[in-house]
């Protein structure tokens, strides 16, 4: 079990990130910031406190579970998470924000999620880990904490404190 990245690393990244987003978008007033349930939620809550700080001002902010959108929900017993999005999506850009991309799949069900929500202008991805080479579905991230190349057996954690107690990346296998 590797260490990738300790909770310094994380709170650059996470504070890096937040600059990237207001260097490309220095008004927010047309963008929606969207956590994916569960694990990219809290990435999303962390890094609203910084993009809070840079505009600020409070920005559009809500989370998205995906749970029936999977391709695979009807293979194991999965609870639900709540869906917090009192805005329409219609015509703003969305910048959906996830823990870890993998195979695309979980990025794809928030896409079809989405669109009960209105059709946005235009949808972009942030995600503190991409697992660059294992893509099944072609979707790349726009904002990227840091790239990991893996094998298919490895697996990639990622542990918060508000659930783990720690701040940290793993690399498993």
């Amino acid at each position: 079990m590797k260490q990738v990245l300790n909770d310094k690393a994380i709170a650059l990244i996470i504070k890096r990130l937040a600059y990237q987003i207001v260097e490309d978008h220095p008004n927010c007033d047309d963008i929606v910031f969207i956590g994916v349930q569960p694990r990219g939620v809290h990435l999303s809550d962390r890094l609203m406190v910084e993009l809070n700080a840079l505009y600020g001002k409070q920005v559009a902010y809500g989370m998205l579970d995906i749970t029936f959108y999977r391709d695979d929900f009807r293979k194991e017993i999965m609870v639900p998470n709540q869906t917090h999005l009192d805005m329409s999506l219609e015509n703003k850009e969305v910048i959906l924000i996830d823990d870890v991309l993998y195979t695309g799949r979980t990025t794809r069900a928030a896409l079809d999620a989405l669109l009960d929500f209105g059709r946005p202008a235009k949808v972009t991805l942030c995600t503190l880990i991409d697992r660059k080479f294992n893509r099944e579905i072609p979707i790349q991230p726009d904002y990227t904490g840091k790239t990991i190349d893996t094998i298919f057996s490895q697996k990639v954690v990622v542990h918060w404190k508000e659930n783990d107690g720690v701040d940290e990346v793993r690399l498993l296998g």
